[in-house]
């Protein structure tokens, strides 16, 4: 049998690697698998509306009733499934991929994105032929639904508003052309911010920077926020489930400072509980959890993973080092509004700018690397690697994390969604990170070579 979803759902070019036709028998088997009541939601991109009508086609075909969200962020249509007691939900989005991709994530009843053995049962029904078709009098309907004032209400009432009102602060918001401009300026202003924009109108192809906010496409946020004497800026996704944070020096921060950022305030109000976090998290995720008495949970990489680690084990919070806060009061999964929100609420609370908070928390140097590598090949690099590789320390939660007597480590792991290995380092000094960079980068490339 063939395999559709990957890390994140189904993804891939459209009209090449993906067509409406492969939507609409998607649709269909996740229709028949999920239940009778599905959301079905689209980011900006300009070949979603294509795949909305296949999708709708497909789930109708199959006797479900469609709760049409329309445009929103993916956490947005997560609320919504499990706000509006729908059977599961279907998410047209290719995240922080480029303009000419797209993709599909299936949604449970409770709002997390569905285990592999469920992606397994769509798989199976796809492959074998699709679900048999309702009768005619059986096709579903299809209802409108505008859920976005109870998704900004529902973030609100995790936070304290009066608090953050009283603090007027002034916020610059970078959605990259995504629908994060949809919710985010709207909750920053509903908290009593003032509140400027770059990047804010919703387009697909992403002209003012990539999908995927990273250092070196957030220079125009952070001019931004520097000259407006802004007290933060935040940068969205694609799809708006992750947000990466800029201090009022304009100094942008990784995702797992903001999440450790967050853990330290949730371990400081409640001791004793526990943090999930990916294995390719920063060490400073770690150090504040333990250091504050809470204690840490590691996982897979991968967001469905994280949130299904915390509903098994009843964790409230959860993060990721490329920006993805999952609040479980809220709901256990990404949200990059939720995550603006919370910043906001600590800053509020501290009465402290966002770079003194950063810089209390501990310091350490990362890279990341990726090295193209053929689907077929991955697993065998992987082993070929593990016999060579030497550690003090070797831990295969997810691929190979190799640690050393200074603390230093390095992370070698297959892409579920490209044909790339990823690697990523950490160490206290910039020269510890770099040499583990350039060291692992020609084993991996050898062992590539070897086995083509």
């Amino acid at each position: 049998m063939g395999r559709l979803f990957g890390t994140n759902g189904v993804r891939g070019v459209v009209n090449r690697e993906l067509t409406a036709e492969m939507i609409l028998r998607l649709a269909s088997a996740a229709g028949f698998i999920l239940g009778k009541n599905i959301a079905l939601g689209r980011d900006g991109r300009t070949s979603s509306l294509m795949f909305r009508e296949a999708a709708i086609s497909g789930l109708l075909s199959a006797g479900c009733t469609v709760y049409d969200m329309g445009v929103l962020p993916t956490p947005a249509l997560q609320f919504s499934v499990k706000q509006y007691g729908l059977d599961g939900g279907l998410m047209l989005t290719a995240s922080h991929n480029p303009p000419e991709f797209n993709g599909l994530k299936a949604i449970a009843r409770d709002g997390v994105e569905v285990p592999r053995e469920v992606e397994e049962e769509i798989e199976a029904l796809y492959f074998g032929g699709g679900p048999t078709l309702c009768p005619w009098d059986g096709v579903g309907r299809v209802q409108n639904v505008d859920p976005i004032e109870a998704y900004e209400a529902a973030v609100l009432s995790h936070v304290d508003v009066e608090l953050i009102r009283r603090s007027r602060f002034r916020v610059a918001i970078d959605p990259g052309n995504g629908v994060s401009a949809l919710t985010a300026p709207s909750v920053a202003r509903r908290l009593g911010c003032s509140v400027l924009s770059i990047n804010a109108e919703l387009d697909g192809r992403f002209p003012g920077r990539g999908s995927e906010p990273r250092p070196d496409n957030l220079e125009g946020l952070g001019a931004l926020v520097e000259a407006s004497d802004a007290d933060l800026g935040v940068a969205f996704d694609g799809d708006g489930d992750r947000a990466i944070f800029v201090d009022e020096r304009g100094e942008v921060h990784w995702g797992d400072r903001s999440f450790a950022l967050i853990a330290k305030s949730f371990i400081a109000r409640n001791p004793g509980e526990a943090v999930a976090t990916p294995v390719s998290s920063s060490r400073v995720v770690e150090d504040v959890v333990k250091g504050g008495g809470g204690k840490i949970i590691y996982t897979r990489v991968g967001s469905v993973i994280v949130s299904r680690t915390m509903v098994e084990l009843g964790i409230k919070l959860g993060g990721e080092e490329n920006g993805g806060i999952f609040y479980a009061p809220h709901l256990p999964v990404r949200d990059g509004t939720m995550a603006m929100a919370l910043i906001l609420n600590i800053m509020a609370r501290e009465g402290k700018p966002l770079s003194q908070l950063f810089g209390e928390l501990p310091r350490y140097h990362q890279m990341k690397e990726r090295i193209p590598c053929p689907n077929h090949l991955k697993e065998r690099v992987m082993e070929s690697i593990k016999g060579v590789v030497e550690a003090s320390r070797v831990e295969t939660i997810d691929g190979l994390k190799l640690w050393y007597d200074d603390g230093s480590w390095i992370l070698i792991r297959p892409s579920g969604t490209e044909p790339v290995l990823r690697l990523y380092a950490e160490a206290g000094e910039p020269s510890k990170v770099s040499s583990l960079i350039e060291r692992h980068k020609r084993l991996v490339r050898e062992a590539i070579e070897s086995l083509r």
